[in-house]
């Protein structure tokens, strides 16, 4: 499903119990200097992540101070993050003139710590090629290295290199909960695009060999992908970004399965396997 981008005045984008992605929550959070904004999501943890911008956040006497390095837009540094336990109370202080923060979530009901993830505390991968046409950095705020310290819930940020290109290819999906071929993960993207007026296509395939479903997607759209094959692309002489929420049903380490009529591509990535590694 593709959500066109909107003024959403600070309340959830996709909620709890959404519809199609019930195993996702996200939110987009826009605040000036000095303004707070405070919340708490029973039976969903989750990860504040600062787009550009600045803020203090305390999570129930937990404070991380000066969270978020980036001024101009999401290629402007590294990005940070903090866990927030289930249905803790957030509250969140601009400190910079204007701050907007993607809040992630995954659906979890034990109630683990809070935590800070600093930009020198990321896992970073790069993998693909400019010949393969896909070429694409990873940075992983809530990846496997924090396995025992989070839920469900898996956060990253994901970077074209270069203009133009696809990611998430050899198409695979994660909708059923089979082990150990595959496992079942919703997930929600925020899509973000340099120049701001570029653009790409989500694709959607539910079966392999019919056809599927196609998303004209722009800056600031949002994915929500509940089954499926979902590669995307973005236009030539365009960077893409996207911000990237799993929330898994059964178990935090993401398996994907590969579409069988392109599975054997993932022998013709450069890096792709280590990729593939990052998730589980």
């Amino acid at each position: 499903m593709h959500i066109p981008p909107f003024e959403n005045h600070n309340s959830p984008i996709v909620d709890i119990d959404d519809a199609t992605v019930p195993l996702n929550y996200f939110n987009i959070v826009k605040l000036t200097k000095g303004q707070a904004f405070e919340y708490a999501v029973p039976g969903y943890e989750t990860c504040i992540v600062p787009a550009t911008g600045t803020v203090d956040v305390d999570i129930e006497g937990f404070k991380v101070l000066g969270l978020g390095l980036r001024k101009e837009d999401v290629w402007d540094g590294e990005p940070e993050g903090v866990y927030v336990p289930t249905a803790a109370r957030a509250t969140l202080v601009c400190t910079s003139d204007n701050a907007e923060i993607f809040v992630a979530g995954a659906r979890y009901d034990k109630v683990l710590d809070a935590f800070a993830v600093r930009s020198d505390e990321l896992d970073l991968v790069q993998y693909g090629s400019d010949d393969t046409k896909t070429h694409r950095k990873i940075k992983h705020i809530l990846g496997s290295k924090y396995h025992g310290q989070v839920g469900r819930l898996l956060v990253s940020e994901l970077f074209t290199v270069g203009e133009g290109g696809w990611s998430g290819f050899p198409s695979h999906k994660h909708d059923t909960d089979r082990l150990p071929q595959e496992t079942r993960h919703d997930e929600t993207y925020n899509f973000r695009f340099k120049p701001n007026h570029g653009s790409g296509v989500q694709m959607l395939q539910r079966e392999d060999g019919v056809a599927g479903d196609a998303y004209h997607i722009v800056d600031g759209s949002t994915i929500c992908l509940d089954s499926g094959y979902h590669p995307c692309a973005v236009l030539p002489g365009y960077q893409m970004y996207y911000f990237t929420i799993l929330g898994g049903l059964s178990q935090r380490s993401l398996i994907q399965y590969f579409q069988p009529s392109h599975a054997y591509q993932v022998e013709t990535i450069p890096g792709i396997k280590d990729m593939i590694a990052k998730f589980k």
